[in-house]
């Protein structure tokens, strides 16, 4: 090793090139045994052929195509329905079945020309009725469930009773032209935004609605066999209009009739209502009436309201009949005596539902609109008399006493109060979430 290494170094450049031609060898090798090798297109091919065993599909498309299945759908009755037109509604082509609510006496009695009723059909594959349930609300607490179910025999029908589920929902909206358009838009259902309006009567025109006004519900609804049948009582409720905020909830002390209250206590039942007709869609248009015959306001008596004929008057407050009939230009009249020596007049009246001496509680109906006495068109007069003086029935609900929560109900409701912020809260979340 000791006398290569000198010899190295005495001879570089022959060193180098025998290493050089070394590589230029091995890569001539290499690239002789590459170009030596067999094209794979003149290689011989084997074919292999293995058995292989059927899955087992056959069996189960065997049984799917004997399989039946059946269809399920829901509709709400309508008056005019007919068994034909019911069915035809839920897509089922089955002319016994026509045949079988046509004739059966509790068909006819609990389904055929009742509105709003739920039902829910299950059919064949083939349409055929295979059973249809109807539900609706028997009383409070329970429904009634009509069954009409085939059976090897035909077609049997039964009645049966369950209760009512309670549960409840939250809602909220933005009024952009009125009341009603705003609940309609929120799937709110009718009675719940009359419930909202009754409560901030006094405190807000539902007729005077401000663009961008706002409202929060949580409300009870009451479901049979998980489906919601109706709406129930609004729980609380919140409402923005003109800059302040309105909130209330329904609360019930252990013993007394239950009432809504402000979530600070105050009760929100008047001793006076401030209108004498339940406010509706139909009667959200009221307003003051210009007297077509004596050509005068007559604001400084009383107030005209105008409305359809047999819309329903309810007595603004707890008295006793003093007059009801025919009286010169206000043809059927009302007197209701309050106390206090208050008086409130209700005329034009197309009927009258109660009689002189009659005690009546506050809303309690006691005839309807109509256009008899001196008028020339259907609508309500309506007074408010205070020791024969006539007064602003809307100053006179205003000014009635408000009661509070008793020091014994305080602790409960201030936990019921404290819930009900945390759902109106959500509600109001929800709907600004959707409006972004």
């Amino acid at each position: 090793m000791d006398s290569v290494v000198p010899a190295l170094q005495r001879h570089p450049k022959r060193l180098t090139a025998f290493v050089a031609a070394l590589l230029l060898c091995g890569g001539g090798g290499a690239f002789a045994v590459a170009s030596l090798a067999p094209d794979a297109a003149d290689m011989p091919v084997r074919e292999v052929a293995y058995a292989v065993d059927t899955l087992p599909l056959q069996a189960q498309v065997d049984a799917l195509d004997v399989h039946r299945f059946n269809l399920y759908r829901s509709e709400t009755t309508r008056s005019s329905d007919t068994a034909r037109s019911l069915l035809d509604r839920l897509g089922i082509q089955d002319a016994a079945a026509v045949a079988y609510l046509s004739s059966d006496a509790r068909v006819r009695q609990a389904l055929l020309g009742r509105a709003g009723r739920a039902v829910t059909a299950e059919a064949t594959d083939d349409h055929r009725l295979h059973k249809l349930s109807v539900r609706w609300a028997a009383d409070g607490n329970n429904f009634q469930r009509l069954v009409i179910e085939r059976g090897e025999r035909g077609f049997a029908s039964r009645v049966e009773q369950a209760p009512l589920v309670a549960s409840s929902q939250l809602a909220s909206g933005t009024i952009r032209s009125t009341l009603f358009a705003a609940t309609d838009d929120a799937g709110l259902p009718e009675s719940v935004a009359t419930q909202v309006a009754e409560m901030f009567a006094a405190d807000i025109d539902f007729r005077a609605l401000r663009k961008g006004d706002r409202f929060s519900v949580v409300y009870e609804t009451l479901e049979a066999d998980g489906e919601v049948l109706r709406a129930g009582r609004v729980l609380s409720a919140e409402f923005e209009s003109n800059g302040k905020t309105h909130q209330a909830m329904w609360f019930q002390e252990p013993g007394q009739k239950g009432g809504y209250y402000a979530l600070d206590g105050q009760s929100l039942r008047r001793a006076f209502l401030t209108s004498p007709m339940e406010f509706s869609r139909m009667t959200s248009g009221f307003a003051n009436r210009f007297h077509p015959i004596l050509q005068t306001w007559r604001a400084h008596l009383g107030v005209d309201y105008a409305a359809p004929i047999g819309t329903a008057v309810r007595t603004v407050g707890d008295g006793v009949i003093e007059f009801a009939g025919v009286q010169n230009g206000f043809g059927n009249v009302i007197y209701v005596k309050h106390r206090n020596d208050m008086v409130t007049v209700y005329a034009h009246l197309s009927r009258i539902l109660v009689k002189k001496g009659e005690s009546v509680e506050q809303g309690t109906e006691i005839g309807a609109v109509g256009m008899t006495g001196w008028t020339t068109g259907p609508h309500l007069h309506f007074e408010f008399r205070v020791n024969g003086e006539h007064q602003d029935p809307t100053t006179i609900a205003k000014q009635s006493e408000v009661g509070t929560v008793s020091a014994a109900a305080k602790a409960q409701f201030e936990r019921t109060a404290s819930v009900m912020r945390q759902q109106l809260s959500s509600a109001a979340a929800i709907q600004q979430a959707s409006a972004e």
